[in-house]
């Protein structure tokens, strides 16, 4: 429809995580342009919904905004990683969780007005404990909420992070159709 051509690309930085490049691009009216791209590995996150209706999240200090966050337990792809053993990963590190069912709710673009991460959201069922290991930079507390009050958290602006948003209200639209 509307594509942009890149004339050329030159990487600005490469982290342990990100990369960053920007791209020299022909509009689709034949003017140039430059775009500032972050590449990022990809990511996964996890909904964890027990049998009495909790959900479990972490809450975990976000540098960037200097505050702390109330999120979804979450965590970047390693190398040749899928997202459903990273997903796995994920759930058993951050709270300690494994997930007889896990189902599949998206996969979003995170901010796709500069960065290529893709997050794949699930929903997980079936809990029972599991021996995962923190990393060791991760600092963060397990916390558990009803269902129900975790969507009304959301609408209070207590949840403000958009993958725990969005996969909060994806289970739910989910869970409603059951």
């Amino acid at each position: 429809m509307f594509e942009e051509k890149t004339v050329s690309s030159q990487e600005v930085f490469k982290g342990k995580l990100l990369r960053v490049r920007v791209d020299q691009v022909l509009l689709p009216d034949g003017r140039e342009s430059s775009r500032e791209i972050v590449e990022h590995p990809g990511a996964a996150a996890v909904v964890p919904l027990d049998h009495e209706g909790y959900v479990y999240m972490v809450r975990q200090y976000r540098k960037p905004l200097e505050e702390d966050l109330l999120e979804i337990p979450s965590g970047t792809r390693e190398k040749g990683e899928d997202t459903l053993e990273c997903v796995k990963r994920e759930l058993s590190e951050e709270v300690g969780l494994q997930a007889g069912n896990l189902s599949l709710l998206a996969s979003l673009c995170t901010s796709p007005g500069f960065c290529n991460e893709r997050i794949d959201i699930f929903l997980a069922e079936e809990l029972s404990p599991s021996e995962g290991q923190q990393d060791q930079d991760e600092f963060l507390n397990v916390e558990k909420y009803l269902f129900t009050e975790a969507i009304t958290m959301i609408e209070q602006g207590k949840i403000k992070d958009a993958k725990t948003a969005s996969g909060l209200l994806l289970a739910a639209a989910r869970l409603a159709k059951k």
